[in-house]
């Protein structure tokens, strides 16, 4: 492993990421209806945005830049949660990959909220 990878910054980028293909793997199998597709492109792009968002964070070029990143992926983690919470679920095993991402959404939002008022 080298010294990148052991790093906080690679395991937040690799934590983002899986959050978001996690949230492309659940929305895969759900139901088709009218509202869930709806919901579904909506999840999709807000639970990629946090990662994306993170990526530029890192690449930022002031400490008020970063800042700023990092509240939106706060604000995009928050937002899939939302709408994870409306996706609709007849299944016992999908409900429970649902609520997984919520957790993993949660404290996305609680770390990138932690990160914010260390920037202060």
């Amino acid at each position: 492993m080298t010294k990148y990878e052991n790093s906080k910054q690679y395991d937040l980028e690799e934590r983002t990421f899986r959050f978001a293909k996690g949230v492309l793997e659940f929305v895969g199998n759900l139901l088709r209806t009218m509202a869930n597709i709806e919901i579904m492109k909506q999840v999709i792009r807000s639970s990629g945005s946090v990662g994306a968002n993170y990526i530029e964070a890192n690449e930022a070029l002031s400490k008020k830049d970063f800042a700023m990143r990092v509240k939106i992926c706060r604000k995009e983690a928050k937002e899939s949660r939302y709408w994870l919470r409306l996706i609709e679920i007849r299944e016992q095993d999908a409900e429970k990959r649902k609520q997984s991402l919520i957790t993993e959404a949660t404290e996305l939002m609680k770390i990138f909220g932690s990160i914010v008022e260390k920037t202060k």
